[in-house]
């Protein structure tokens, strides 16, 4: 499937019971992918976490772009086997809330995922998949909250101090639905990236390696961003104000 970056005003996520078949189909070979995981790495921890059932592009009346989503609960080695195992049920989607952080010389932050973390090595936005305590009263899963606590956990840095844009990019890649919110800071990219480096610094354990400050288009050639991050990235560069 091509990657798709789709112009959305608001999420809608709520959490819904579902029985993942695939997991219970192929859970000793998702037991054994797990053990051998976290042979290689013993900080992956089997938490629950959430994945998408359904996902829709759904207008409004008066033209407003939703984007639907109904998550159900999971435990984190069976969505890691599913997405190392190539996404095998294609009824499931990896849905995930991200802040693109744009200093204000044009530059985007980046997070170098660390030797804990299931891809090491790459380069994403803050974020992380969304866990049950995003789920609030009603069932409502907060993906914007998510967000603001992954920022803040992974760089020090607080969301209210950016300029939020009022509607979200998403990047569908295959099974992925990368749900990104552009927050403007004032600074300039070497101040940010310096605060930001700094708080790692001061980390005992940081979730990140290295954070860093993409700009140019040329810096899309890195083959450490994924698919859904470079076709972010070629829009929001080539556009940008």
């Amino acid at each position: 499937m091509t990657t798709q970056v789709l112009a959305v005003d608001r999420l809608d996520a709520h959490i819904v019971e579902h029985r993942w078949a695939f997991a219970a189909a192929r859970a000793q070979e998702i037991d054994r992918h797990w053990e051998a995981r976290r042979r290689a790495n013993p900080a992956l921890y089997d938490g629950a976490v959430l994945l998408g059932r359904r996902v829709e592009l759904l207008n409004e009346a008066g033209g407003a772009r939703v984007l639907r989503m109904e998550l159900f609960e999971t435990r984190f080695s069976r969505f890691l086997a599913w997405r190392d195992f190539g996404w095998p049920d294609e009824t499931v989607y990896n849905c995930f809330a991200m802040p693109a952080v744009r200093s204000s010389d044009g530059a985007y932050l980046l997070g170098e995922m660390g030797a804990a973390h299931s891809a090491a090595g790459q380069l994403y936005f803050p974020g992380g998949t969304p866990d049950p305590s995003d789920i609030l009263a009603g069932g409502r899963v907060d993906l914007e909250g998510n967000l603001i606590r992954e920022l803040a956990e992974e760089t020090g840095l607080a969301a209210h101090e950016g300029r939020a844009a009022p509607e979200w990019s998403v990047v569908v890649d295959r099974r992925r639905v990368a749900c990104i919110k552009r927050f403007d800071w004032e600074a300039p990219a070497a101040a940010l990236l310096a605060r930001v480096r700094s708080f790692l610094a001061a980390e005992q354990a940081p979730e990140l390696a290295d954070a860093h400050m993409i700009g140019e288009p040329a810096a899309l050639a890195d083959s450490r961003l994924p698919a859904f991050m470079v076709a972010y990235l070629a829009e929001a560069l080539a556009g940008a104000d």
